[in-house]
C-alpha cells in the first residue's frame, strides 16, 4: 500500500505529469526539463526527488550533468501507472505543446541551456 501511495502522490502534481510525459522513451539532462516547463531549476529538482522517491524516475551522474529516465527496475504499479498516464494524456494539449516544444530543446546544446538558464544546477 505505501508503494502505491507515494506513486499517486509523485504523480498528483501537473509539472510532475508533464516530466513523466517528457520521460517517455527518452533521457532527459535537468536543465532540459527546467527549459520544458519554464521553472527554478531548485524547483524541478524537488519534483524530481519526488519522482525518484516514489521510483518512477532514476537517475544518472555525468560529470556536472544530471540525467533522468523513467526507472526500468520501478514496480509494476509504477509501470501501469505510467502505461495509464500514456494512453490518457497522448490527446492533451499541454502534453501535445510539450512534445513540440522538447522537439526544439532537444536541437539545443546542453551547455547553452545552462547559460540561459541564472542557476542552473545541472
Amino acid at each position: 500500500m505505501r508503494e502505491l501511495l507515494a506513486i499517486t502522490k509523485a504523480l498528483a502534481d501537473e509539472n510532475r505529469l508533464r516530466i513523466v510525459a517528457a520521460l517517455q522513451g527518452r533521457e532527459l539532462c535537468l536543465c532540459q526539463i527546467v527549459e520544458l516547463l519554464g521553472l527554478a531549476t531548485s524547483t524541478v529538482s524537488k519534483h524530481m526527488s519526488i519522482l525518484q522517491q516514489a521510483r518512477l524516475v532514476e537517475s544518472r551522474k555525468q560529470g556536472r550533468w544530471s540525467h533522468f529516465r523513467l526507472n526500468d527496475q520501478a514496480p509494476q504499479a509504477a509501470h501501469d501507472a505510467n502505461a495509464w498516464l500514456a494512453g490518457h494524456l497522448r490527446h492533451d494539449r499541454q502534453i501535445q505543446e510539450d512534445r513540440k516544444r522538447l522537439t526544439q530543446i532537444l536541437e539545443t546544446d546542453p551547455e547553452q541551456l545552462c547559460r540561459r538558464q541564472s542557476q542552473c544546477k545541472c
